[in-house]
Parts: C-alpha cells; structure tokens; sequence
C-alpha cells in the first residue's frame, strides 16, 4: 500500500487494512465482480503478478465462500428430501473437492491460505507448466486475472508502451493455461494505441469490455479489460511466449469496445449514505491508524541482493 499522506487519507487504503486486505485494489476486483459476475461457476483461477496478494485475496474469499455456500445448499435439500448426511457425504452431494487458485509474480509475495503461490516469470514457458500442475485430470483455469503494472514515470505514452507490453506477455501465457470458453481480466492503461491491443484481443475472445471501477482513481490511466468466451482451439491456444505483439496479422479488424463503469460510491458492505469517493481525502486520526496487513517480504532497494541470495541457495542445495 502506499506510502504518501494523499494514500493514508484515502478512503480504500484504509478500509482495505481494515477488512485484512493487503492493498486497496481488492475493492477494484470485487466492483468488476459486481458488474461481470467474474466468479460464477469458477473453481481454478490464476493471479498473474500477484504480489502483494489482494487479488488473490478475493480470489480465496469469493471462491472458497461460494463453495461452502453451494455445497450448505446441497446438503439442506438432501436432509429436506430426508437424506441422511452421512449418505449425503458418500453420494458426492458435499464434495471432498476445494477450488484451485494459482498466484505467480517474479518477486516473492507472502503466503495465503488457500493459494499456491509460484515465484516465476509470465514470459517462461516452464513457469505456464508451472501453473498447470496443480491442475487435475490436464484441466485448466477458468478465470486468469492480472493486475499487474510497470513502475510508472509520469510519461504517458512511455507508461502506456510499458503497460501494453506486460498485457502482452499476460495475454500470451493466458492462452497456455485457460480453458476454452473462459474470462481474462487484466489492467490496461487506455491511450492512443490501446485500440490495436482491443482488436487482437477480440480475435481471442467473443466478448471484450472495457471497465473502470469508482475505487480506481479518476487522475489514473488505468482501466481494465474483460475479456469473456475465450476462444481457444489450435489456432489461438499455446500462443509463443515470445515477440512484441499477441498475433502476427496484417488482417485484424478494428474493435471498439463497450465501457462500463463499475461500482457506486456508496462503498463495498457499508452502511447507507457512506460516501466513498477514491480521488477524495478523508480526515485521519492518529486512532483510526492501522498496521499493513502483509508487511513486504525485503526492501525494493534490496531486491538485486535478494535474488543473489536465492543464486546461491539454489546453487548450494544442488551441489
């Protein structure tokens, strides 16, 4: 979470530490959710460039919550048609099965119940074999988000290239570990170019939204795209990991896509007439603070030292 006075006033900084969220963009999941119903039916989902881990976070809550709910409505309506709940258990009415949710980012991110996290980079292919182990029976996920960004420097048409870049990479190993028929979110940065990144992705899916949360801020770049119907088949799955572009084509059509605004400024579960505005800042007591859910694992500075050291201790243990 951020470091700024300007972050520590805003109001989904703080409510996220409150609710046990790592940073305020689990508010922006949970608003796409409300308007796409991104969790419906989902059983395996990846995070791609999950640290610190509130994306995952909702991942687990969303899904795993689904599941106790759907598998508690089960049961009642066996035990109603006078099931025992014994039988219930050896029928498979109450499934032994958890939901499967991956979480990769190339820096170390602190662990989560529920999650396995994978320390990897998106443009290898062992890290797409990586996020497909964990998979039963050679399935593969049927949700892929990505909130992934670049450090930005304030130059938009820079910030914008770089962003698009790491879309790219998520897009291409998106199509080695999603199923057929599923749903790709990920963060874009809209400009001038983002409309050739709109059409490619329509090739790829049947349906592509553009949508903007009220938790993202208005001063942002940022949107995020959903894509729905993935197509799949030979033609679009197992894309190369490498290249600057998702498909090599000279003959794909301009796409326009739909913009949604999600969510409301009445909040997420608060109480009525509660305003939560995310480009506005919020008197704070010294009482209201509260400490980081998940404090980082080493120092930004320290990262270069940090990798050595996994070097080493990779290279030792083989030895």
């Amino acid at each position: 979470m951020g470091k700024l006075s300007r972050d520590k006033r805003d109001v989904f900084y703080r409510r996220a530490k409150e609710k046990g969220y790592r940073a305020r963009s689990a508010f922006k999941l949970l608003q796409l959710d409300s308007e796409f119903g991104l969790f419906e039916n989902v059983t395996r989902a990846v995070d791609l460039c999950a640290a610190p881990g509130s994306w995952s976070q909702v991942l687990t809550d969303k899904l795993m919550g689904k599941q106790q709910q759907n598998e508690q409505e089960k049961l009642n309506t066996s035990l109603k048609e006078g099931g025992d709940l014994e039988d219930a258990k050896q029928g498979g009415t109450i499934s032994e099965r958890h939901p499967t949710i991956v979480a990769v980012d190339l820096q170390p991110m602190a662990p989560i119940d529920g999650v396995l996290c994978i320390q990897g980079d998106i443009t290898s292919y062992e890290t797409a074999q990586a996020i497909l182990e964990p998979f039963e029976n050679n399935e593969r996920a049927q949700l892929v988000v990505c909130d992934g960004a670049p450090d930005v420097t304030g130059l938009h048409d820079l910030d914008e290239y770089l962003q698009s870049q790491l879309l790219i990479a998520a897009i291409k190993i998106t199509t080695h570990v999603l199923v057929d028929g599923g749903t790709f979110v990920a963060k874009i940065f809209r400009g001038r170019h983002a409309g050739q990144l709109y059409a490619q992705l329509k090739m790829l899916f049947e349906r592509v939204s553009i949508a903007k949360p009220t938790s993202s801020r208005n001063s942002s770049l940022e949107s995020f795209v959903v894509c729905q119907n993935f197509r799949g088949g030979e033609k679009f799955r197992n894309l190369p990991l490498d290249g600057d572009t998702v498909l090599e084509s000279d003959n794909i059509a301009p796409h326009i896509p739909p913009f949604f605004a999600c969510g409301d400024l009445s909040g997420w579960g608060e109480e009525s007439g509660i305003v939560m505005d995310a480009d506005k800042s919020y008197p704070m007591d010294e009482k209201d603070f509260v400490a980081p859910v998940a404090p980082p694992i080493y120092q930004p500075h320290l990262a270069q030292e940090y990798q050595e050291k996994l070097k080493t201790k990779d290279t030792t243990q083989k030895q």
